[in-house]
């Protein structure tokens, strides 16, 4: 009788090792068969127009501007380059650095009466560099342009509108297709002219158009864009 309750013991402990074992084995499969979403850092290049022309719509561009930074992730690379008659950046690292961008934006986004001209073509092209070099290191690349599009000042600094969709073209090519433009606040014949420049070349999921009526509710459209 002892043996047999011995055995029964056993014999419990063994089918309960082996259900254990079996739930383990069933768990682990089915996490293999889960599919996890891949996270892909991201560059963003903002072009912030401070010239005089778009100095009344500045303010509201700029807080467009930090809250897409909110939505970015910490691993995600920007950098704002100012434009006016000449382009420089005036910051570069983490979009979660809200301290450093918002000191850089008050201190190098103000007019410079000296200055005369928006040199778009010439940020445009500086953004193209950086998001080629930044595809390089691993993050997929975008540009945001904010302001009025205007083209003025010097004619070699400006966007040559019959040679800028070939120069897209060539940077989504370097890209592996992977590169996004976003155009805000421009007036809406110009916004609807970059489409009709670039919508052949980027697609509609690539190249986001938005007026400052609604230039807000685009970001979350940006976002897919780069795959979040």
């Amino acid at each position: 009788m002892r043996d047999r309750k011995k055995g029964n013991g056993l014999f419990k402990i063994i089918f309960f090792v082996g259900a254990i074992l079996l739930f383990a084995g069933v768990a682990i499969f089915g996490l293999s068969k889960v599919k996890v979403d891949e996270f892909h850092k991201a560059s963003v290049i903002f072009i912030v127009d401070s010239s005089a022309s778009n100095a009344k719509e500045l303010p509201v561009q700029i807080q467009t501007l930090k809250q897409l930074c909110s939505m970015l992730d910490p691993e995600d690379h920007i950098k704002i380059l100012r434009v006016s008659e000449k382009s420089y950046i005036i910051y570069e690292g983490s979009p979660q650095s809200t301290s450093e961008i918002r000191k850089s934006l008050k201190e190098f986004t103000k007019i410079d009466n000296d200055e005369f001209g928006t040199a778009y073509g010439l940020a445009i092209q500086k953004a193209f560099n950086h998001s080629e070099n930044l595809f390089k290191d691993g993050y997929i690349p975008s540009v945001v342009v904010m302001g009025d599009l205007e083209n003025e000042g010097k004619y070699e600094n400006q966007i040559h509108w019959d040679s800028f969709p070939s120069d897209v073209q060539k940077i989504k090519d370097k890209t592996d297709g992977k590169f996004a433009m976003m155009f805000l606040y421009a007036a809406p014949d110009k916004l609807d002219y970059v489409k009709e420049k670039l919508n052949p070349i980027l697609g509609e999921s690539k190249l986001i158009l938005g007026q400052k009526t609604g230039a807000a509710r685009q970001l979350s459209k940006f976002l897919g864009a780069i795959g979040r």
